[in-house]
């Protein structure tokens, strides 16, 4: 149900921008900030989220693994989806955002508003699954805070089935001819979604320790993925010679890669549907695979959530507001520090987990 328009008594904006990053003046906390703060509220486990030095942590129970996994012994405090909180007379519940394990829009309920802050979100339908986190889920609003990182019409994502029978296609053309398949993919959240996708009768499939790292954590999770062995040394040759073998970004040529030998490699990232992304990122193959909203996908959350209001966070925020603003929405943006996952390779916004 639409909540009613109107303001809460004061006409007060629930978020607003400070210097450690989102904050909520009623309640008191923050959302994903930047810098230290006594409450935080942390969408998903993303490191430009999700950063140490809070202190109280509060997240999705589908997510705390991975937050723990990331940040060690942090006073957390995990919510079921739908399950709601009282901090400071606001009501806060967590909702799923389709993006990695666990991600999650706040909702914040004060005096008659309702604003949402979405985080990193991903939107598939019932036609594209989410075998690897739950699936995003519509919440209506007054004000939706939302991301823009592929906000920009030429991003349209192709169909999974589609994207994984390439992929499979380049991992079966590659073990014919005894040649490891290094695929690059970020290590939380795309990774897991590569090992989802893929069929793994082609081959074995190795892994790098950062990825493993965030396997178990999925697996405990209850999430199913396909046997891995992480490899930290060299690889035995007949081993490698049919393997896909899924590492960050990061690893791209350096001593740890060119221990595969000759190999063939790709990178997995929204970012491939730019021409020439692949040649800058100087791999032999690139895939389209993203776990952000696309164009079409932007504008299908935003609608969903009825809002009037709309504030852009990062990404192509200049495009987004324009485009919002056409529609009659009440646009306009924050200037945030999300996007500088230092595990991603450069793109041309600098967003972390394409």
């Amino acid at each position: 149900m639409q909540p009613d328009a109107v303001t809460d008594d004061h006409g007060a904006d629930l978020v607003v921008l400070r210097p450690q990053g989102l904050y909520c003046p009623a309640g008191d906390f923050y959302i994903d900030p930047w810098r230290p703060v006594p409450r935080a509220v942390i969408t998903h486990a993303h490191a430009d989220h999700a950063r140490p030095g809070h202190g109280h942590y509060l997240c999705s129970a589908e997510g705390a693994g991975l937050l723990r996994a990331r940040l060690g012994d942090v006073r957390l405090q995990p919510l079921a989806w739908g399950e709601r909180v009282e901090q400071g007379g606001v009501r806060v519940s967590l909702h799923p955002a389709g993006h990695v394990l666990g991600s999650a829009q706040v909702r914040i309920e004060h005096r008659g508003q309702v604003w949402v802050a979405s985080g990193d979100y991903f939107v598939g339908g019932a036609a594209e699954p989410r075998p690897t986190c739950s699936a995003f889920e519509a919440v209506r609003c007054h004000c939706f805070i939302t991301e823009s990182t592929f906000g920009l019409p030429i991003y349209r994502w192709r169909p999974r089935a589609e994207l994984f029978a390439e992929v499979d296609g380049w991992w079966q053309h590659n073990a014919a001819a005894g040649r490891p398949s290094l695929l690059l993919a970020y290590s939380l959240g795309k990774a897991q979604r590569v090992l989802a996708g893929v069929d793994a009768a082609i081959g074995p499939i190795l892994v790098h320790p950062a990825v493993e790292l965030l396997n178990e954590v999925y697996r405990a999770a209850g999430i199913a993925l396909p046997p891995t062995q992480a490899v930290a040394q060299a690889v035995p040759r007949e081993l490698a010679a049919r393997a896909l073998v899924i590492a960050p970004p990061a690893v791209h040529g350096s001593a740890w890669a060119r221990r595969l030998g000759d190999f063939s490699d790709a990178f997995a990232s929204g970012w491939m549907q730019l021409r020439g992304a692949r040649r800058r990122q100087g791999v032999d193959r690139g895939f389209v695979l993203s776990d952000h909203a696309d164009w079409p996908g932007l504008q299908s959350a935003i609608r969903a959530t009825g809002a009037e209001r709309v504030i852009v966070t990062h990404g192509y925020e200049a495009v987004m507001v324009r485009w919002l603003r056409e529609q009659g929405l009440r646009a306009e943006s924050f200037v945030t520090r999300f996007g500088d996952e230092a595990d991603e390779l450069a793109s041309p916004v600098a967003e972390p987990g394409s």
